[in-house]
This record gives C-alpha cells, structure tokens and sequence, in this order.
C-alpha cells in the first residue's frame, strides 16, 4: 500500500510541475499578447487557418483513432459531438478567419469625458490574462478558443477530454507552428498533453497563473468546474430550450421553427428540448408536426393534452420538463396561455434560450422582457444560439451567469476595462 501511495505521490508530483510550467509560460505569453500588434494577431489567425486546411487528411487520420477508440465506451451524442468532417474542418478555418475580420476590442477607450476638474476619465478594453479552457469531446472547441483568445489579446491553457486526445493534439500542432511562424509566442496556447484528471484538479488550482476558468462538457464537468475552481468561472450547467408558439402564430412558421430547433441537430445545447402551445392551437400545431416529428424519429413526451391530440405520445413525468436530452427525444406541454408557458420557462428551463413563435408584437415584446434568459427570440430557431451566427465569429461558451458576460461569450466577454486618465499637469 504505502508503495502505491508513493507512485500516486510522485505522479501528481509531476503533473503538478507540468501544470505549473504551463502556468507560467502563460502568464508570461499573456503579456505579449495584450500588447501585441492587431494585424500580428490576424496574420497568425490566417496562418492558423491555412495550416488547419492544410492539414485535414492528419486531423481526419487523428480524429479516425478517437472514433475508434470511443466506439463502444460513448454515446451516440458524444460520438456526434467527437466526430470531425472535410466540413467542420473547413468550418473551423471558416471560424478562424472570421474572427479575424472582426474589429479588435484591446485598447478601445469609450466614455471619455471631462471632468470639472479638468482631467479626461475614460475606460479601455483589456484583455483578462490567462484563460484555462476544460472541455469535452469537441475538437473544434480547440480551433474555437485559440481563435477568441488571440484575438482578445489573451494566452489560453486548453485542457480537452481523453476521448479527443489525438484530434486536439493535432488541432494544437496546427496553431502552435502557426504561432511561432507570426511571431507570437507559442505559449500564447497551450494544448495540456495528458489525459490524467489529476491535471483538472491542479488546473482549477492555479490562481496564481489563471483569471478565468470555462468549462464545455456535461452537467458533471461544469459542477465539478464550479465547486473547485479557486478562479472566476464562465459557464452554463444545462442546455433546457423551449419553443412556446402562441395562439396568435402563423402556425406554418411554427411548426418550422419547431422541427428545426429539436432536429437540426440534437447533441447541442441549444437544441429545444421542451416545446409549449397555446391550447388554442394545439390540435393545429401538434398533428402536422407529430407527423414530421415521428418521420424523424423523434420520441414525443407529452402532457395529458397533447397525448388527446397525439395518441402514440409517451405520458410525460414531472422529470421531463427539466431534462436536457441530447436525443430525439422531445418533451410536449400545451399550456393556456403565454402567461403559462412564462411560468413553466422560469419553473423547469436552464436560463439558456427560449423562443416565441406569434404574430402579436405586443406579445413578442412582453416575452423578450418576461423571459429570463440569456438568449430570448422571437419566431427564430433556438438552433440560432451560436456565437458564429451571431457575428462573434465562434464563441469560447455560452454563459447563463448574470456576471461578466452573458449568452455566446466571444471577444468582448473575454476582455475587461480600466479606468484611464488623461491629465495635463493636473493636481488634486
């Protein structure tokens, strides 16, 4: 025994070391980049690109042996979140590049007035140092992150899960060679080599290295994250969208949106999970799209309502409305009005994204304001809940906390301000 205790030791031993040396080449890359040059920071961005297009027979050959390896041991969700296609190659080049384009937040002064005693009092925009990144099953999370932590003037310590080993490895050979080929310091992000938990641990330890901590993955990750974590964390614990349509909807619209939100694609977080209707329209809405649904292969979970309307739905439990399913599966209430389905968003939803589907302004109006959520749409998808689609070029996660940033977090939400003073001699 005492043996063993002595191997475990030395190991953590090392890893702490590992840890810390990543720390603090970090830290040190971290003050490179908040000076660093924007059209440094775009060059390298595009080089990032180009070398990730260059190189997808190597990221497919890589991503092949995760496949293979998670095959038997991850669902079929995690499986669909892993995998890497010629087209998410080409989209995380595509995502690259946008980020580029975007216009770099560091230094940007606003609010700068004078004061009645004549000093100038402004706020820039600054970087927030070292952020640490620990996600699951997603390689492009890999291409994402660099992407919004270059560009926002920050070093970044990624930390992948084991069953994306070989994929993020690579992915990181891309940007580091990249980095050095622009002039940036190639600690400006750091792909964490080993698997072993132990580095999670030591990781969310580092205070001394790390501003900010993001956690991407499951339920159990981000509450691992949160409850250990001795830094500020970015994040969200469930992905529960709804879809009310209301009475007063152009159910065509509708019962697109619907498909749309829960079919697109069910491994995401902004997947609807829960769709409300109006009982004024439910036997209008529920047949057409029980119709699609079932052509999809989708399990309806419905109120005693909805199964009148949908005889092969599943009778529904209270455990529906709360649950992120990650499938095709769809949990269906209808409710008697907007002012129910309010109650039922703030009673079982995750603070995530929620959408309305009517044709009454006033209600869209009163549901934008009503909702609590960081994503609230009116006759969108909820699928539209992405940092790409919202113009940020990719985001680093999307954030149901009320502090420091909200909903898909990209370049803005990775920075801070100072106050600045501008004087003339002036004395107090």
């Amino acid at each position: 025994m005492s043996a063993r205790l002595s191997e475990d030791d030395n190991k953590n031993s090392a890893i702490a070391t590992y840890m810390h040396k990543l720390g603090r080449a970090a830290r040190a890359a971290a003050r490179e980049m908040a000076v660093a040059d924007p059209g440094v920071k775009n060059a390298a961005l595009f080089a990032i690109a180009d070398a990730i297009e260059s190189a997808s027979d190597t990221l497919l050959a890589a991503n092949a042996k995760d496949l293979r390896a998670g095959r038997g041991q991850l669902d079929s969700a995690l499986l669909e979140r892993l995998e890497l296609t010629p087209d998410r190659i080409a989209a995380m080049a595509e995502g690259m590049r946008q980020v580029a384009g975007l216009p770099d937040p560091v230094g940007e002064i606003t609010d700068l007035n004078y004061r009645p005693s004549g000093i100038q009092v402004g706020r820039m925009r600054v970087p927030l140092g070292v952020i640490g990144i620990i996600y699951e099953s997603r390689p492009n999370v890999t291409a994402d992150a660099a992407a919004l932590c270059l560009k926002s003037g920050n070093a970044a310590i990624l930390r992948g899960g084991s069953e994306a080993k070989e994929s993020n490895q690579a992915i990181g050979d891309c940007i580091e060679n990249a980095l050095a080929a622009a002039g940036l310091p190639r600690a400006a992000v750091q792909v964490v080599e080993t698997t072993d938990r132990a580095a999670v641990g030591e990781m969310l330890r580092m205070d001394e290295y790390l501003d900010v901590v993001v956690p991407r993955g499951g339920k159990g990750l981000v509450e691992f994250v949160t409850a250990n974590a001795r830094v500020p964390v970015i994040k969200h614990l469930d992905g529960v969208c709804h879809v009310y349509i209301d009475d007063q909807a152009d159910l065509e619209k509708a019962v697109a949106i619907a498909v749309n939100a829960k079919t697109q694609r069910y491994g995401t977080c902004n997947t609807m999970e829960t769709l409300l209707v109006a009982e004024g329209v439910a036997e209008q809405v529920l047949k057409p799209l029980g119709k699609t649904l079932r052509q999809a292969g989708v399990e309806i979970r419905g109120c005693e309502r909805t199964r009148r309307v949908l005889n092969d739905a599943v009778p529904a439990q209270d455990s529906d409305w709360g649950e992120e399913y990650l499938g095709p599966i769809l949990a269906v209430k209808v409710v008697p009005d907007m002012a129910a389905a309010i109650d039922h968003i703030e009673t079982y939803g995750s603070h995530h994204t929620d959408t309305i589907v009517t044709e009454n302004i006033t209600r869209a109006r009163h549901f934008l304001r009503a909702v609590d959520s960081a994503s609230v749409m009116v006759n969108a998808s909820t699928r539209f809940a992405d940092g790409f689609e919202y113009g940020l070029g990719a985001e680093i996660g999307i954030s149901t906390d009320k502090l420091h940033a909200r909903g898909p977090v990209g370049l803005e939400g990775l920075t801070s301000v100072k106050y600045v003073v501008l004087g003339d001699g002036h004395v107090r």
